[in-house]
């Protein structure tokens, strides 16, 4: 069963009474407001610091009795330490997992030895601050000979999006349901 609204109070009522477990998934973007018996944080060594730099995230990673490091099969190992460092300091009862995170994709053949363009979270690259994602990832891991740049293409808001974030390359942030006209 999947539960979803604004009013957290009375979803959370309702699951309890046709549920003996809840797993409740903020998405890192918000603290709960309830007392729970566990509380899992997922922690991202691609990106390591932001665990501590950012709100709320910085508080569920404090608060955490697990912290899981994901993606440790495709972060650089220094990242994967950093996390591990930060969390004697901030959180030394959390018991910690590393686990892997797999990108996979239906059909590699149609990546090994092509030119592709990679479309990424956008939020992940903009104010997540990520130079890539896991679209990158995939191209990488299934063999693409390059990755196009799409930034001399840009209009419209997409081009300001790259003029905001130059830290983007090679890559094209999905800006939501937007229609730019051509100049």
């Amino acid at each position: 069963m999947v539960y979803a609204g604004v009013d957290y109070e009375a979803i959370l009522r309702w699951a309890e009474q046709e549920a003996d477990l809840i797993l409740w998934d903020g998405g890192n973007n918000d603290t709960l407001f309830f007392r729970s018996d566990l509380e899992i944080v997922v922690a991202d060594p691609h990106r390591p610091g932001h665990e501590l730099a950012y709100y709320p995230g910085e508080v569920n990673f404090r608060r955490a009795d697990v912290v899981i490091i994901n993606k440790v099969d495709t972060a650089p190992p220094d990242g994967v330490k950093a996390v591990r460092r930060n969390l004697p300091c901030t959180n030394p009862r959390a018991s910690v997992v590393e686990a892997q995170c797999r990108v996979s994709v239906a059909a590699p053949e149609l990546i090994r030895g092509r030119r592709v363009l990679v479309v990424e979270d956008g939020p992940t690259l903009t104010h997540g601050e990520m130079p890539y994602g896991a679209g990158v990832v995939a191209a990488r891991q299934y063999g693409a000979v390059e990755q196009v740049d799409p930034r001399p293409f840009a209009v419209g808001s997409i081009r300001g999006t790259f003029e905001r974030f130059p830290h983007l390359d090679r890559l094209l942030p999905a800006g939501g349901l937007q229609r730019d006209a051509a100049p």
